[in-house]
């Protein structure tokens, strides 16, 4: 039994922590800005924010310095305010045991149990303010929120991946290029999958087209320290129909091995799509499909700067009218 929330909640409620972590500063939130740190494609970002200006725990102003807020203070707010923003209200819309019986005309056996555990199930979503959500998601950031026991994340089926590839551009000319934004990575990361994908398709994760391919790509600023290495974190994440798809966190190392050649080296985890109704592959394959989609996506990554060199090079020995 699936009680999780669905794609729609899901993206309503990073969207509301994205919004109260703004709210003291008093800045508002474009979609784009949303969009990105919370990881959410941009095709559905103006809904999401919708629901939540609908359900009035948002505001949208327009104009150059316009955005989203938050309409009232993060601890104002409850979490089961924003589940329902996104998911509808949290009742039992029928019997929890259908028709059944003609004795069952009027209520069934589970009626008591099923609507105390509705209720319950409101009551905690109630006294949860967004506030304590965003003080949770902080925490988890700063690396100081204890994993739970009964976690349901699926870390162990992450990859550790680290691997690198020359590029034949000057630093400064590849951190600059990254630092424009990470819109034209997606096709690039949507291209390395062609290759996990075959792999995956080999051992029967479940028939064709079981992947879509919608990334969205996401950078931070660059860092750059005393030794001269740029640092840039990194994720992104793909979507689909069903399953379990890819995602990645992690950071891009820039390091300069002369002027004219960059060493780019990607660390971090990742997770490779796991398949249908979240099929599992075994180890072996599943790191063999990360590196096969990271190597992939670095080399894709330097062909366009290569690509970059020649359409220069072509320039500058074109004639000149």
């Amino acid at each position: 039994m699936n009680l999780t929330l669905s794609k729609r909640g899901d993206y309503v409620v990073r969207s509301a922590i994205c919004l109260a972590g703004a709210y003291d500063s008093g800045t508002t939130k474009k979609l784009r800005e949303i969009s990105q740190e919370m990881v959410i494609p941009r095709t559905f970002i103006s809904q999401i924010l919708g629901d939540l200006v609908k359900a009035k725990l948002a505001v949208s102003t327009f104009g150059r310095d316009g955005g989203f807020r938050l309409n009232r203070a993060p601890g104002d707010v409850t979490l089961l305010e924003v589940v329902e923003a996104g998911e509808g209200p949290l009742i039992a819309e029928r019997c929890a045991l259908g028709e059944g019986p003609c004795r069952w005309d009027a209520v069934c056996p589970l009626h008591e149990s099923w609507s105390e555990a509705t209720a319950s199930l409101r009551s905690i979503l109630a006294k949860t303010t967004l506030l304590e959500v965003l003080e949770r998601d902080q925490a988890i950031k700063s690396l100081t929120y204890p994993v739970p026991s009964d976690t349901h994340r699926i870390a162990k089926h992450s990859v550790r991946i680290n691997d690198s590839i020359q590029v034949e551009q000057a630093i400064n000319v590849v951190t600059t290029r990254f630092d424009q934004g990470g819109s034209w990575l997606s096709a690039h990361a949507e291209g390395a999958f062609v290759d996990e994908e075959s792999i995956l398709l080999r051992v029967g994760p479940g028939g064709p087209g079981w992947l879509e391919k919608t990334v969205l790509v996401r950078l931070e600023p660059a860092q750059r320290d005393a030794n001269g290495l740029v640092t840039i974190p990194i994720a992104w994440e793909a979507t689909g129909f069903s399953g379990l798809f890819p995602r990645l966190e992690g950071a891009l190392n820039l390091r300069e091995l002369d002027p004219r050649r960059t060493e780019m080296t990607l660390v971090g985890q990742y997770r490779p799509p796991l398949g249908r109704a979240g099929f599992v592959l075994d180890d072996a394959v599943l790191s063999h499909a990360a590196h096969a989609t990271i190597r992939s996506f670095l080399r894709r990554v330097a062909n366009v700067f290569e690509e970059d060199i020649a359409t220069d090079e072509t320039h500058r020995s074109s004639p000149t009218a």
